[in-house]
């Protein structure tokens, strides 16, 4: 008895909560908010930057590329800033840097001028995004962290639905003759609003023991990922000369050296971007290449599908952000009944795939049954099903393939596999977005409806390598794993 007593007055006090945990959190929120608005608007603005700037329809891929390949490459090291740094100091940066990259783009007087910001926004989002989950999981006790995280999944539905529309209105507005200026405009109040809030309700953090830089393997990671994705952009209007399919082997190689660079400093006592040990894994490997498939297909999809409406179809640009509605709210209904029969694990992400594969092809059928005459109401069903299989496939993602990685591994996996699905994005629009012009044929009467086909049809068969490569992955996901 007596020792009870003494252990529980010899017992350190429990730290005192955060007062403004959840004001902080919606500050984080809205960073959030911010990048997944400006991943998807070029693909509703991208045919009306083209008209108004020029360049090749190349640059119809890179506003979205360059985006994502920059995102890809910094979110790594973005996040070991905050742990070295502070994370309230380093996403003050990025959101500060965001905001500057996106006045680049709204002033952009020049395609290049345009993709050269699109790079400085992607570069600055790597830093602001990862310090929120740190940030959160110092501010929330285990009690609150569900409910903390819980929110992430309506906002990114309700700004995957609001997005394509958002943007969509403001370039048919035309605000102040800004035209497809407005979208990256409209962040500047955003970006000042979430500094100013930032400074005040943010609180310090870093971690007590933070990984060291590895800048080397940086370096090769971005030049491997734009090795891959610069030739297949621009290859096709080259007429694909022998440099670009040497750059594309060259990506191969300089991915292999990344890997021995990775386990020699590993070996040397230093701190890998990515943990060698990890490639030794199924479940991490299965992870990487499920993912990378995934989501090139889903990028791929979203680009092709908005060029289909509004260069074929003649939409307008909120018209054809209307059109994806079904899509997005499909999306935030496969997510809810992912949550629902959670407990049959792979089986779900496997499901939501083959779902996700019968709307592709209900889309198919939908371009090749009503031809140009087809109306928004005919896309409806099959985009309700695509976007269910969506969700369904990326609610339980992360944590199936985490179950698979030791505790000390799943910071680094956790970054990697987010890395991975930016650089699936860009890998997606470089790849389907060429088939796609590729097949179009120039002249005067492009074939806008048989480069769609094409371009769904590879879908569909991305769709079903993703379904045999998740059979790589472990049956059930992690128990706890709130970060995700």
């Amino acid at each position: 008895m007596t020792s009870d007593v003494t252990t529980a007055v010899d017992a350190p006090p429990e730290p005192p909560l955060y007062r403004w945990r959840w004001v902080a959190l919606f500050v984080i929120l809205a960073a959030e908010v911010m990048d997944l608005l400006d991943a998807m608007v070029t693909n509703i603005a991208a045919p009306t930057i083209r008209a108004e700037l020029g360049g090749t329809a190349a640059v119809i891929q890179w506003l979205g590329a360059a985006y994502t390949l920059s995102m890809a490459v910094g979110l790594i090291t973005g996040g070991r800033l905050g742990d070295i740094y502070g994370r309230k100091r380093m996403f003050l940066i990025g959101a500060a840097g965001f905001t500057v990259g996106s006045l680049l783009c709204a002033v952009a007087q020049s395609p290049e001028l345009l993709v050269g910001a699109r790079v400085v926004q992607g570069l600055f989002g790597a830093v602001m995004l990862p310090q929120g989950l740190g940030m959160i999981k110092e501010m929330f006790p285990p009690k609150e962290m569900g409910a903390a995280f819980g929110l992430f999944g309506p906002v990114m539905g309700l700004s995957s639905v609001g997005g394509p529309i958002l943007a969509g209105w403001l370039i048919d507005a035309d605000f102040f003759g800004t035209g497809w200026r407005m979208i990256f405009l409209i962040n500047l109040p955003l970006g000042l609003a979430a500094i100013v809030a930032g400074l005040r309700y943010l609180p310090e953090s870093r971690s007590p023991h933070p990984l060291k830089l590895d800048f080397g393997g940086v370096l090769l990671a971005s030049l491997a990922g734009l090795l891959l994705v610069f030739p297949l952009v621009q290859g096709r209007e080259s007429d694909w000369p022998a440099w670009s399919f040497v750059m594309m082997g060259a990506s191969v190689v300089v991915f292999a050296i990344f890997g021995w660079f990775e386990s020699r400093r590993s070996r040397a006592g230093g701190d890998p971007l990515v943990v060698p040990s990890l490639f030794r894994k199924r479940a991490f490997t299965g992870g990487l290449l499920t993912g990378l498939v995934f989501f090139s297909s889903m990028s791929g999809f979203a680009l092709v599908f908005n060029l289909y409406t509004q260069v074929g179809l003649g939409y307008s640009t909120l018209k054809a952000g209307l059109v994806m509605i079904p899509w997005s709210l499909g999306m935030v209904v496969g997510f809810g009944l992912a949550q629902m029969v959670q407990r049959f694990g792979r089986k779900v992400l496997q499901g939501g795939v083959l779902v996700m594969a019968l709307g592709t092809l209900g889309v198919l059928l939908t371009v090749t049954l009503a031809g140009m005459e087809v109306t928004p109401w005919q896309f409806v069903p099959a985009l309700t099903v695509t976007g269910i299989g969506m969700g369904l496939l990326m609610a339980p993602f992360f944590n199936i393939v985490l179950a698979g990685v030791e505790q000390h591994e799943s910071g680094s996996a956790s970054g990697t596999l987010t890395a991975v699905q930016q650089l699936g994005g860009a890998f997606g629009v470089a790849l389907l977005g060429t088939v796609f012009f590729d097949q179009l044929g120039i002249g005067a009467n492009p074939d806008v409806i048989g480069a769609t086909r094409i371009v769904l049809w590879i879908v569909a068969g991305m769709l079903l390598a993703t379904f045999l490569a998740a059979f790589l992955l472990p049956k059930h996901a992690v128990e706890e794993n709130a970060g995700h």
